[in-house]
């Protein structure tokens, strides 16, 4: 006699997801990831040197004085069974070689913008876009950042139809959890559409399509 697990079942089976924070140097994300996460989160921040000033443009975050040099790590449970893992990029290009790694079996990512230094996101969107990752933009309302439509900076960053522009403050948990409930509905959807899980795929070796930023 053959046995079959209930629906009731399934819905106890754990479930971990695992999502990537990206976006330009000073865009805030090691912010984000501590203000959403459960736990302690673990940083990887290094204090900004006279050295590395030569390769990191602070043009719009002068007063930024840490940098994260491999990722930030933190942890959020939405429910009993479903604990969603977070993952902070590091912010300039010297450190993008550590983004294949971090993207590996990522669900999706949030990409954070600051329309101070709006081009500095541009290597996160192509980065997902080029590998079919789902992603939503968190527009990061800094205090005297000019404000723009959701519309237009979808447009300026010339984001595919349907992908998620949302203004945000990362300093606020509910704000950063509305940008990943958005990123698992997204997800979710195309895995509907595509009739299989969202995957990430094998790495790429490619340029931006829009060049250095």
């Amino acid at each position: 006699m053959g046995f079959t697990r209930s629906d009731r079942e399934l819905e106890r089976e754990p479930l971990n997801l695992k999502i990537l924070v990206a976006g330009g140097f000073g865009a805030g994300k090691t912010t984000f990831v501590g203000s959403v996460s459960e736990i302690r989160p673990l940083r990887t921040e290094e204090v900004l040197s006279a050295p590395g000033s030569r390769f990191d443009d602070l043009d719009g975050v002068e007063r930024k004085a840490t940098t994260t040099v491999a990722m930030d790590f933190g942890r959020i449970d939405i429910r009993a069974n479903l604990t969603v893992y977070l993952f902070g990029t590091p912010g300039q290009d010297r450190f993008w070689f550590l983004w294949d790694e971090l993207a590996t079996g990522a669900i999706g990512a949030v990409v954070l913008a600051d329309t101070r230094r709006l081009e500095a996101c541009f290597p996160a969107v192509d980065f997902f876009e080029l590998r079919g990752v789902p992603f939503v933009v968190g527009v990061n309302a800094f205090e005297g950042a000019p404000h723009f439509p959701a519309t237009e900076i979808g447009e300026a960053l010339d984001l595919s139809p349907g992908t998620p522009v949302i203004v945000c403050d990362a300093r606020r948990r509910e704000d950063g959890k509305g940008l990943l409930i958005a990123l698992v509905e997204k997800a979710l959807q195309l895995s509907d559409r595509n009739n299989s899980r969202p995957t990430v795929p094998e790495r790429q070796d490619s340029t931006d399509k829009r060049g250095e930023a």
